[in-house]
């Protein structure tokens, strides 16, 4: 910890308010600290959540009488009646402005959202998460008292010992809930920008590798045209065979045997375009049989004729400096590109309260970016608060199961909730369970759609998770998916670097952008990737006798469009959905801009010199490219790049306008060459483009099948700016597939006797007339094959959101008010007609009957509410 960071925790005297044995530290006009002393003795320096507390005093209005202390901000006001009877958490009462609510520090706080946890280790579903920071109820009390300080030196040690000291942080959200995040990230630390490449494609296995064995598998790949940008070798890379007390589980020693020139090989796969990661599992200490062992025990005052264990103690500054300068250094030389911590021994050290993860993620995080040259980076479980300015993170090793899937989208996103946004999942699942085709390609569907996507499983010759293990089709597929995904690192980087700036994770829920929607916060699969998408990954099996998965979305307000399709969606509004198993739903809101670059069959990591620039309709927009070296840290030293694009949008014209690269720009190439694909369009009547504002030439197709108008290829100087406009004859937006295409698709994937799917599609228009009609056909459909076909026609339908927590809700959905489509929640009582704005039932686990769904008189489907 450098000296300007020692001194920025010391809270500006303008915003701090002494009351008798009181402490009041204003941060922001959200977040105030509030500390306890009989003694008078305060905290003035870092602890291990909060660095920053110098922040400009926001307009305050304070009032100080005999026994009362008041505070006013833009966001809050604040009351403390002290009758001399000590320190009550009861006696703090504060009211948010924005929602006129009243609470006290004491209060229960219902409201409050999850927020992450240590690891899913050896979980086949859903766990409890520890609180995050945010709340519905829009506070939070966040309790420092026990969190550790850092000394002058930058070494961690208890506090001052006071047994009544308390030292409470209050966040005040309202429903903004972006806003509060960003707040605390001002006084905890930003989450530092991630290098380029961990935003590619990670491979990973628990196997025995020799070295012959990973250039093999990196050919393996590149013949596949399968790109990748890490791969990752697990604990056998080092002795495992010790010949002593040593499980062999640590170690820092090559194994020689299969790795006889560990140099050239680390040489070798970053001529192949790709970054190297070493497992670590250090909690045994050093025993005689490594390399440096002798070395090491020397440095500690050991004897190494003695050939006694150094016992592993991160918590002692002189066994720290041996673990990082005489055992991994070294390592790094040779080419380690970064670390994975792998610690799974608890949390207990000889430090009290210290957590060894916490302060191993802290220590690997400082000391790999000890020289400017390389921005620093962990891979390792969540040590608790304080830990996302140490990204990434490793979830541990989950059962396969389709359980372990449905959680991980909803785990990704509410670590929003305690700013930890950069999770790494083992993708495919790490053990036991049961292998499927299916699973593993809504997991890697998952993955191209997480922070981080990393391939893994365990030691064992039952699971194995090569994309082209499962068959040619499910190649096929995942040959699909991970080039997309390399294709998305210009934006994922984007984002990556708003997160840094703004606090935002890549993934985040639905109601920190619509807090006044009841249905954001019953989306728990579905949330925002970035600022631009919207991702829905379909976590359960297929259903039977469809050959499709039945999904159901929520569509916030305003228009939405299908990435891959065009279909156009308006919200808010559910809607239920049948995708394919090479389909995964992905939404660009209207007026998104997304910068790709094309898909490629290996590399991709660096700033490229082609790009595909989707531009969605219905709104306006405007997006920033941030481009930089992708691994320094001269970033901080503003050397990097920003490129600008901009779009209008009116009734029957679309502009978009390419700005200048800004900044550093001999980072980027000279020249770039853009295809502009103008998203969600009817017919183009006819398109301008100009560069520097002369006219060029340049041709335009039209895709009806995803109602794209594609013009390039473009080549533009990145001194140039160009602006591309379209008109059409029509009004802009094109209506989308029509009912019997649906129709069609879910008929050609249906397990269903082909004379009968002819039967029912040769009468499509008699169905949209009427959806009686299908009385003819119904009764020789299995029933969720006409529920199907039902939702497809009609729009009505239904979804069950489970709430990981433990909550689960029944949403009833008829957006056309159509009559007929009833509930029936008591046996005793008539069916109700749902009306166009849905029901929203809560199911119990009690004795409460099935609930019963009228589709119209054709069939009914009963809900079991537990």
């Amino acid at each position: 910890m450098n000296e300007k960071i020692y001194a920025q925790a010391i809270a500006n005297p303008k915003a701090v308010f002494l009351f008798q044995n009181m402490r009041f530290s204003l941060l922001t006009s959200r977040f105030i600290r509030i500390e306890y002393s009989p003694g008078g003795r305060f905290e003035d320096r870092p602890s291990q959540q909060f660095w920053y507390r110098n922040q400009p005093t926001p307009p305050t209005t304070v009032t100080v009488q005999k026994d009362t202390f008041h505070l006013e901000t833009e966001h809050f006001t604040l009351n403390f009646h002290n009758a001399n009877r000590g320190f009550h958490k009861g006696d703090l009462a504060f009211i948010i402005k924005d929602t006129e609510t009243h609470f006290c520090c004491a209060d229960p706080n219902p409201g409050l959202f999850p927020g992450t946890a240590r690891t899913l280790d050896k979980t086949k579903g859903p766990i409890r998460l520890q609180p995050g920071y945010l709340s519905r109820s829009g506070w939070a009390v966040i309790d420092d008292t026990e969190s550790l300080i850092f000394n002058s030196s930058g070494w961690i040690e208890p506090r001052s010992e006071d047994p009544d000291y308390q030292d409470l942080y209050i966040l005040i959200s309202g429903h903004d809930y972006a806003a509060a995040l960003q707040d605390y990230q001002r006084i905890a630390g930003n989450v530092p920008l991630i290098p380029r490449f961990m935003l590619g494609n990670w491979w990973s296995r628990y196997w025995v590798y020799s070295q012959s064995d990973v250039k093999e598998l990196v050919q393996k790949f590149r013949n596949e045209q399968i790109p990748l940008s890490i791969f990752v070798l697990d604990m056998d890379w080092h002795i495992t065979k010790t010949g002593n007390a040593c499980t062999g589980w640590t170690g820092f020693s090559w194994n020689r045997e299969l790795f006889p020139d560990p140099q050239g090989l680390l040489r070798w796969l970053h001529e192949q375009g790709l970054k190297t990661t070493l497992n670590l599992h250090p909690a045994e200490g050093i025993f005689p049989h490594e390399e440096r062992y002798a070395q090491a025990a020397q440095t500690l005052g050991r004897d190494p004729s003695q050939k006694d264990p150094i016992p592993f103690d991160i918590a002692n500054a002189a066994f720290a400096e041996v673990y990082f300068d005489q055992l991994l250094h070294p390592l790094e030389k040779e080419g380690v590109d970064f670390w994975w911590l792998d610690w799974q021994q608890g949390n207990l050290s000889k430090m009290p309260n210290l957590d060894p993860l916490w302060w191993l993620n802290h220590l690997h995080f400082f000391d790999l970016g000890r020289e400017e040259k390389k921005r620093p980076v962990i891979f390792s479980r969540w040590g608790g608060s304080g830990n996302h300015r140490y990204p990434i993170g490793f979830s541990g090793d989950t059962i396969i199961s389709w359980e372990a899937l449905s959680f991980q989208p909803y785990f990704t996103a509410t670590s929003a909730n305690a700013a930890y946004g950069w999770w790494s999942h083992d993708i495919g699942g790490h053990m036991r369970g049961t292998e499927d085709a299916e699973l593993y390609v809504r997991w890697l569907q998952f993955g191209v759609l997480s922070p981080i996507l990393r391939i893994h499983c365990t030691k064992d010759i039952f699971i194995d998770h090569q994309p082209w293990a499962f068959g040619a089709e499910v190649l096929r597929i995942a040959r699909e998916l991970l080039q997309f995904r390399h294709a998305l690192i210009p934006y994922l980087y984007s984002m990556a670097r708003r997160y840094e700036q703004d606090g935002l994770p890549l993934c985040t829920p639905l109601y920190y952008s619509w807090p006044e929607e009841e249905n954001a916060y019953r989306t728990y699969n579905q949330y925002l990737f970035g600022n631009q998408l919207m991702a829905a990954p379909i976590t359960a099996p297929m259903e039977k006798d469809l050959g499709l998965s039945r999904q159901a979305i929520w569509f916030p307000e305003g228009i939405w469009f299908d990435f891959f399709t065009g279909e156009k969606f308006a919200g808010p509004a559910w809607q239920v959905q049948t995708k394919a198993l090479d389909e995964m739903p992905l939404f660009a809101k209207a007026g998104a801009i997304i910068p790709l670059q094309p898909k490629r069959k290996w590399g991709g990591i660096a700033n490229p010199e082609e790009m595909e620039l989707h531009i969605f309709a219905g709104g306006d927009g405007n997006f920033d490219l941030y481009e930089d070296d992708g691994e320094t840290s001269n970033y901080r030293q503003a050397h990097f790049c920003i490129t600008n694009f901009h779009s209008h949008c009116a009734e029957n014209s679309l502009s978009i306008t390419i700005e200048p690269a800004q900044g550093d720009i001999s980072l980027i190439p000279s020249e770039r060459t853009y295809v502009l694909l103008l998203r969600g369009l009817t017919r183009v009547l006819r398109h301008t483009l100009t560069i520097n504002g002369n006219p060029q030439p340049v041709e335009g197709i039209y895709d009806e099948s995803t109602f794209t108008y594609r013009v390039g290829p473009i080549r533009l100087k990145k001194a140039q700016a160009l602006q591309l406009t379209i008109t059409t004859s029509q009004p802009l937006l094109a209506q989308g597939p029509l009912p019997e295409m649906k129709l069609l698709k879910l008929l050609k994937s249906a397990k269903l006797e082909t004379l009968s799917k002819g039967e029912i599609y040769q009468h499509h228009k008699d169905l949209m007339r009427d959806i009686h009609t299908i009385q003819k056909n119904h009764r020789k459909l299995p029933e969720n094959l006409l529920i199907a076909i039902l939702e497809t026609m009609t729009g009505a339908g239904y979804t069950i959101q489970t709430d990981p927590q433990g909550k689960r809700f029944l949403i009833l959905i008829n957006p056309k008010g159509l009559h007929d489509f009833q509930v029936q929640t008591d046996p005793k009582r008539s069916p109700i007609n749902i009306p166009s704005e849905g029901i929203l039932i809560p199911l119990s686990g009690g004795k409460q009957s099935n609930i019963g769904i009228d589709y119209f008189g054709l069939v009914r489907k009963d809900i079991d509410p537990v």
